[in-house]
């Protein structure tokens, strides 16, 4: 019967395996297990390698088969092949070799069964153990992660503790607990070690404890008092505590050590927060050092533009896109200031440059221009302007009609708007957001037959869009008396959304128009502890007002007019049950 060794031997290798980032997502795809071998590193290997051992015959061709797939980049049969013989031989090579092709692959659940088997196969293993815990994180266990971690320091390597903090709030209460628990016990084995250190001040400060906060940073920093995450968490404690030096720390490393980078760029994000002079000259600090470095201009602009130097700001802009940096950024930003100072025209001439549909600005500028020629009476200007950009993005065409329609609604043009959603509908009648669009003004305009054919052609389509089976759910359950089919609809966008506040509203409203008002009130009161909305308000205070609490529903209405006093809802509400708003004033 064939041995390992053997295999090991008869098998090259397609590429080197790439060791470096095997914890994240590698960059190439990996080589094969094992490299090739000459004569003397045979004779070495032959000296070096354990007890030959048996390896089932069936396993020989497969894994030479996924040693050609790789060759081919076929790397799903060379991945699943692997994957298969990896429980089979119980070899570290094999396992890890199919970690590392699933993270390149990005198929994380079988990067995660793989490291798994690796870590049970060679749990001393930093590089094994360091990649299962990265995988356990990104699960939402990092309680299990932790005892993996602590294998790669006691290997004297630099294990990263904090990264278990990802997702932290998310976690249930009883998981947070066992991860402070978890850590307090590893730091009585390893009480110096500042990444554990800075985990637990991170975890007590995200679970409100500030003396404990301050106790791990204090033993944290006399370590390492250069400590980035340390001082600045501890600034953070000391600003909310209203301290009368709290950056005095990180002065006084930034003193001792003024090429600190890292630290004086935090440093600058943190005092944006409450000091915008500063901030401006550790910014100029690190530009001065980094002239050419866009990040740290654009910053500049943005604090000059905050603190009134407009003239300052333009010229730092302007130094960003000689850089060729952050382009779209600095030319939407200028087209801002350009607009402040009343210059529309140059403002559209710059927002019309921001050309990269990818920028987070891309979409904000082309809604500048539109609203400002709209602004100026040129809709025909706006309108031929988003033609222009649907035909040169067609690939976007419903997000700009979307666009257009939103920025002609607040400029109070209904009927343009519903010729526009036509337009666009006429060409992308798939198009959900223009329907929904449609439907709802529709439903303003008391068509409320449109409105459901729209409503009804999404569900078609879409039997599980919940907002579609709320809207029209709570059309049919306040415009007419279909109320058991109104139920039926907003039950199944509740199952589909259970925690949604808009639908919660929605049960409670439909319950209550069927005379059903306890009912009615438990749906109202989770919808207006999910969001204080002053629709919501109007709901559950006309419900408290049927079920004869006054007081209370007054105190809700009061919540609603707070909100908006001018909510057509809300205020319909009041008028039909013959309540003044001035009855409900705090004054």
């Amino acid at each position: 019967m064939p041995t390992l060794i053997m295999f090991r031997l008869l098998l090259t290798s397609a590429l080197l395996l790439a060791l470096a980032g095997c914890a994240s997502n590698p960059a190439t795809p990996p080589a094969s297990p094992l490299p090739e071998m000459g004569e003397q590193d045979t004779a070495a290997a032959d000296a070096t390698e354990p007890p030959e051992r048996a390896f089932p015959q069936a396993s020989f061709y497969p894994l030479l088969l996924a040693e050609f797939a790789l060759r081919r980049n076929d790397y799903n049969t060379a991945l699943n092949t692997y994957l298969q013989q990896a429980p089979l031989l119980r070899d570290p090579a094999i396992s890890s070799h199919a970690t590392h092709l699933a993270q390149f692959m990005k198929r994380e659940a079988e990067a995660f069964e793989a490291a798994d088997l690796w870590v049970e196969l060679e749990p001393d293993s930093a590089e094994a153990n360091n990649t299962l815990a990265t995988l356990l994180i990104r699960k939402g266990h990092p309680a299990r992660a932790l005892p993996l971690l602590a294998v790669v320091a006691r290997h004297d390597l630099q294990a990263n503790f904090p990264m278990l903090l990802s997702g932290f709030r998310e976690l249930p209460i009883n998981e947070q607990s066992d991860l402070r628990e978890a850590v307090n016990t590893l730091l009585l084995e390893r009480p110096d070690d500042t990444g554990l250190l800075l985990t637990q001040a991170l975890i007590l400060d995200e679970l409100e404890d500030t003396p404990g906060t301050r106790a791990a940073l204090s033993r944290l920093l006399a370590l390492e008092p250069a400590q980035t995450q340390g001082l600045l968490l501890d600034a953070k404690l000391r600003l909310e505590a209203e301290e009368p030096k709290p950056f005095q720390s990180i002065d006084k490393a930034l003193a001792e050590n003024p090429d600190n980078k890292v630290l004086r760029l935090q440093y600058a994000r943190l005092l944006t927060r409450s000091d915008i002079d500063a901030a401006q000259r550790q910014f100029e600090i690190l530009s001065a050092r980094s002239p050419r470095d866009g990040d740290l201009l654009l910053s500049l602009a943005l604090l000059n533009q905050d603190n009134g130097d407009p003239l300052a700001a333009k010229a730092y802009l302007r130094q960003v896109l000689a850089l060729e940096q952050r382009v779209d950024e600095a030319r939407y930003y200028l087209g801002r200031i350009l607009e402040d100072e009343g210059r529309t025209g140059e403002a559209i001439e710059a927002y019309r440059k921001v050309e990269d549909p990818t920028s987070r600005e891309f979409f904000n500028a082309n809604g500048r221009v539109g609203r400002l020629l709209i602004e100026q009476g040129d809709a025909s200007g706006s309108a031929a302007f988003f033609d222009q950009q649907r035909a040169a993005y067609p690939t976007l065409t419903e997000q700009f009609f979307a666009l257009e329609y939103e920025l002609l609604t607040r400029a109070g043009l209904h009927d343009t708007g519903l010729a526009l959603l036509n337009q666009g509908l006429s060409s992308l009648p798939e198009a959900t957001s223009l329907r929904y669009s449609r439907a709802m003004l529709r439903e303003q305009d008391g068509d409320l037959a449109g409105m459901e054919a729209d409503l009804r052609y999404i569900l078609q389509r879409d039997p599980d869009n919940a907002t579609a089976l709320n809207a029209l759910g709570y059309t049919l359950s306040n415009r007419t008396n279909r109320y058991v089919e109104a139920e039926q609809l907003i039950s199944r966008a509740l199952t589909l959304a259970p925690e949604e506040p808009a639908i919660l509203d929605s049960m409670g409203w439909v319950l209550f128009r069927q005379g059903r008002a306890e009912e009615a009130l438990h749906y109202l009161r989770r919808a207006w502890s999910g969001l204080e909305d002053p629709e919501v308000a109007a709901h559950l205070g006309e419900v408290l007002w049927a079920l004869g609490r006054t007081e209370e529903a007054f105190a809700i209405w009061r919540s609603g007019l707070q909100l908006d006093a001018q909510h057509s809802t809300l205020l319909e509400t009041l008028q039909r049950l013959q309540i003044p708003a001035v009855q409900l004033s705090t004054e």
